[in-house]
């Protein structure tokens, strides 16, 4: 064999033997992450204060209120309609969510109901402030009536009057149930609604 081919092969082998080092190297510190991961604590999340909240508002009210879920600095609940004021006048004075930030309502067809929601949180108890609490009702999509919370939280004036024209809850004890965004002439059904179809589309 040639000293020039002699060459070329040790050239190879060397390159080799460098590759197979490097290929052990990440093997090793593969194995060392899983080992490091297996090691692992897996923290689950603290809900005591979540569970806190359902469980005092459980066994004033059993079975009026369902919990649908909880999650950290989340919990919402649903409660219907002929039981939403007691109940929200108690999370109000006893449990400390003495504001209501904000009304959703959403149109579930299939289902034939439109659900809304209030975000309660509180100013008064600090350990509640990263705290949203969803209370939901439902009511039936072809004949939309709820009652007002507005005795209990002065904050859903406004967004109750949304609620009422663009998904067509009607807000029983609400002083003004009326129109406020859309145009005077609108005749359309609400545009919330999932069947609202823009016209020329």
């Amino acid at each position: 064999m040639s000293t020039k081919t002699r060459d070329t092969y040790s050239g190879l082998y060397a390159i080799a033997r460098k590759n197979k080092k490097v290929e052990n190297k990440m093997t090793d510190v593969n194995n060392d992450r899983k080992e490091t991961t297996s090691n692992l604590n897996i923290v689950e999340p603290d809900l005591n204060i979540e569970h806190s909240l359902y469980s005092e508002l459980s066994s004033k009210f059993k079975d009026k209120v369902q919990l649908v879920y909880t999650k950290p600095n989340r919990i919402k609940v649903y409660v219907e309609p002929e039981h939403i004021i007691e109940v929200a006048f108690f999370l109000k004075s006893q449990l400390g969510l003495d504001h209501a930030e904000s009304v959703c309502g959403t149109d579930y067809p299939n289902e034939n109901v439109i659900e809304v929601i209030y975000h309660l949180n509180s100013y008064s108890r600090e350990e509640l402030a990263s705290i949203i609490f969803a209370l939901s009702t439902k009511t039936d999509r072809n004949s939309s009536y709820l009652p007002s919370l507005l005795p209990v939280f002065k904050s859903v004036e406004y967004h109750e009057r949304e609620t009422y024209e663009m998904l067509g809850v009607y807000f029983q004890g609400h002083p003004r149930n009326e129109r406020f965004l859309l145009p005077e002439d609108w005749a359309d059904i609400p545009p919330l609604k999932k069947d609202f179809r823009i016209k020329g589309r």
